[in-house]
């Protein structure tokens, strides 16, 4: 089996976060045997020595070839938002996007995509500092500047940090499925999906309240019990808290209402059990803790825009597409 191509721009002033985020998703030495592996690799407009913003240099020897080259092009966070890329690196992009290239644009990245056109119609977030730029010079985007990260059609861009890894976890469970996806982010002790969005942490100070330690273990607990009845009462019993408080730390900690939480959580439940089980809906929809194959229609159609059967064909043939193309 063929190894899955990835390509990761360097520059000048570049995150070494961001240059080797996409090779510690990607490049899991360890990964299951059947699937396809990833080959990570790093160009350059031109080869040599370069500089990140750390002050480290090290050294790129392929040039812009390998993005035609790759099967994945990462564009880390673009040291300056407001200086374009140059004209050979935005050529570069469109001719990779131009062959089917799925693109990457991590955090400020998304300027770099934002400037070769690829953003024009489509939905696009980045960093929450850059949002007022963002919106002024691409207005031909659909700014989404709430999300973690947000993939439109073959174009993805994220927002801070911490969100290029998410969104190179995100494309791994969206190309492999959910066991593959979460067996990375274990080895990467981060959660396989992060809940809420940019909003929770715009100008805001991280929440440090008596409980907050112990808060993360509900959400343990909740997630192991997900096809039982799950109410706000019941779950600040198990925080020993009352329901006012527990409502409040809540939403504090994860951006989200209980409902919407549980939700997410029953939705991601459903999608492991329709990759990886032949359960008719009527069971997963019970396992994952909705209880009717309605109300789990109903979820699925609001956040994931398809009916449950649809989305376990789908994710099949995609499935069996990456396999062939690997081949």
């Amino acid at each position: 089996m063929s190894k899955i191509r990835v390509a990761v721009l360097a520059f000048d002033g570049v995150s070494l976060f961001h240059l080797s985020a996409p090779g510690m998703v990607f490049a899991n030495a360890s990964a299951p045997v059947g699937y396809p592996a990833y080959d990570v690799r790093y160009c350059a407009a031109t080869p040599g020595a370069v500089r990140t913003e750390a002050g480290l240099t090290i050294t790129v020897e392929v040039g812009l070839e390998a993005m035609s080259q790759a099967d994945i092009l990462v564009v880390p966070g673009w040291s300056d938002p407001d200086l374009r890329a140059p004209e050979a690196v935005i050529e570069a992009i469109r001719r990779a996007h131009g062959e089917g290239r799925t693109i990457l644009g991590l955090c400020m990245g998304a300027f770099v995509l934002g400037d070769a056109g690829l953003l024009d119609g489509r939905e696009a977030t980045t960093h929450w500092v850059a949002r007022d730029a963002f919106a002024r010079r691409f207005p031909k985007a659909r700014f989404r500047p709430d999300v973690l990260y947000i993939e439109d059609g073959d174009v993805i861009t994220s927002a801070g940090s911490l969100a290029a890894i998410d969104c190179c976890l995100n494309l791994v469970r969206q190309r492999h499925g959910a066991d593959m996806a979460n067996r990375m982010a274990r080895m990467l002790v981060t959660p396989p999906h992060r809940q809420g969005g940019q909003a929770q942490y715009i100008e805001q100070p991280v929440p440090a309240f008596p409980c907050q330690r112990r808060l993360p273990g509900v959400l343990e607990w909740a997630t192991a019990h997900l096809s039982e009845p799950l109410t706000v009462d019941r779950l600040a019993a198990v925080a020993r808290m009352s329901r006012r408080s527990f409502t409040r730390h809540f939403r504090e900690t994860t951006g989200l209402s209980v409902t919407q939480w549980l939700n997410t959580q029953r939705v991601a439940r459903a999608q492991q059990l329709l990759e990886t089980t032949d359960l008719p809906v009527e069971h997963v929809a019970e396992k994952a803790g909705f209880g009717t194959p309605l109300s789990l229609r109903q979820q699925f159609a609001a956040r994931l825009g398809t009916a449950p059967s649809d989305y376990r064909r789908n994710f099949r043939e995609r499935r069996a597409a990456a396999g062939e193309a690997t081949a």
